[in-house]
């Protein structure tokens, strides 16, 4: 009997770790996980502010440089050299070979920043998700005509409650249940949102679009461009995991040019399906697409409560997903600044049936706290498209085209004010402006909002 392939297998990779065995295809398979989520849904928002042309041309334009960008990401995964040097296990790990401290701490603020900001995001949708099944089976067993309008925050009460309970579990590795779900649940209510736009469209029930979009005073209109813009960019975005997904990819052939066929076919696919998603929704409801085009439908009862529930199910999962590394980060700063408490670094373990629970009293006190901000923040501004669009806004710009550039830069030694490095500079200004303008655009919708809500007595 051979048994050269097992001890193969068993051997440990060139870092000392369990050898890999990721390939192009499980790569792949990763990004388009990732990049599937509740951003998906705004984008039919998007496209009906920025009409047909700008609107797919935005969108494969992101697609474009992400492609770009995540290929330099791609070969900063080793330093120095690409396929024979040290790994980086972390984005801002490679960062920090290739930028210094500094640039680490930058880029730590904003991705940190924008996984705390993530939470709050998920905590709105998921009650909009909440909000729309009530409705749905409201008007199912009363009619059209029935006043079917319910309050957002005892969902996101709700929500909050469950999520401080699973915020205890420990650590990320034991949440590879949860994430299963999670990615299984996005492509259900995606497939289930267009489709509904799709049947809409068939019928010949679909609304009135042009190429320009919705049509607004110019001062409006750009505002709500620059929203768009932030809702493509977060649709766009999985620099925070590309290193977790390159980590599993086996080393022969080397692990950049598997990424980067990785990312072609991986942003590809997304790009189809943002292009689908978007595309149906702007055709179904014209200047009038809500911001999660799920919202939009109301029959049949039963597919609108399974997409809205996927949703839910999604942001469950995700949450913690999202939430896990920002809880470890403060964790892990707290033990280091006081390494000899026991409040902060003690376990307490008791069993509960035949499971083994363990607890940290900091860990409960500081997650439980996190938690409660993150939903009354929520509470307090509980609009979908605006919110999603202020974190594509945080991320876009620095963690998918700025950092990328010059890690690049510093990686390939490119002289400074030669033709590439202008062309390079000039690419991560346009990521700049993107990111400023789409912040501004979404700021400035919350405001709106406020001012045009009465948020304690604001039903959907």
């Amino acid at each position: 009997m051979d048994n050269t392939k097992p001890l193969i297998e068993l051997e440990p990779d060139d870092d000392g770790r369990i050898r890999r065995t990721g390939n192009v295809l499980t790569a792949s398979t990763h990004i388009i996980t990732v990049v599937v989520g509740a951003g998906v849904l705004a984008l039919a928002w998007a496209m009906a502010q920025l009409g047909w042309i700008a609107g797919i041309g935005s969108i494969v334009t992101f697609s474009a440089i992400s492609i770009f960008t995540y290929s330099l990401v791609a070969d900063c995964y080793r330093y120095p050299d690409p396929v024979t040097g040290q790994r980086n296990y972390t984005y801002m790990q490679a960062v920090k070979a290739y930028l210094g401290g500094r640039m680490y701490v930058l880029c730590g603020l904003v991705q940190y920043t924008k996984l705390a900001g993530i939470t709050v995001g998920y905590t709105i949708t998921s009650s909009t998700s909440l909000v729309a099944i009530r409705k749905a089976i409201c008007f199912h067993n009363t009619g059209k005509a029935a006043s079917c309008k319910f309050s957002n925050n005892p969902f996101m009460i709700g929500f909050g409650i469950l999520q401080i309970f699973l915020s205890q579990i420990p650590n990320f590795n034991e949440l590879t249940w949860l994430s299963t779900a999670a990615a299984i649940t996005s492509f259900g209510y995606v497939f289930i949102g267009s489709g509904l736009c799709l049947s809409v469209v068939l019928s010949g029930k679909g609304a009135a679009t042009s190429i320009t979009g919705t049509k607004l005073p110019v001062e409006d209109k750009l505002l709500k461009v620059f929203t768009a813009m932030g809702n493509i960019g977060l649709a766009c975005t999985y620099a925070t995991v590309i290193y977790d997904i390159m980590d599993t990819l086996k080393s022969h052939p080397a692990e950049n040019k598997q990424m980067k066929r990785a990312n072609v076919l991986g942003v590809t696919a997304m790009t189809i399906l943002f292009l689908l998603c978007s595309g149906l929704g702007y055709a179904a409801f014209g200047d009038n697409t809500p911001g999660n085009i799920l919202t939009g439908f109301t029959d049949p009862f039963w597919l609108v409560a399974l997409g809205n529930g996927c949703i839910v199910m999604h942001m469950i999962g995700a949450y913690q997903v999202m939430g896990q590394p920002f809880f470890r980060i403060v964790e892990m700063g707290a033990n280091m600044v006081w390494p000899d408490s026991d409040f902060i670094n003690k376990e307490y373990s008791f069993m509960m049936g035949n499971v083994m629970v363990r607890f940290n009293l900091f860990r409960l006190v500081w997650r439980t706290i996190f938690v409660i901000f993150a939903t009354v923040l929520a509470m307090v501004m509980p609009f979908f498209s605006e919110v999603l669009s202020l974190l594509g806004a945080i991320g876009f710009g620095p963690l998918v085209v700025f950092f990328p550039i010059q890690m690049h830069i510093a990686q390939k030694q490119i002289r400074k004010l030669s033709l590439r490095w202008y062309s390079l500079q000039f690419l991560s200004c346009l990521g700049f402006i993107i990111s400023v303008t789409a912040v501004i655009g979404s700021i400035h919708g919350i405001i709106q909002d406020f001012h045009k809500t009465n948020l304690s007595m604001y039903k959907q």
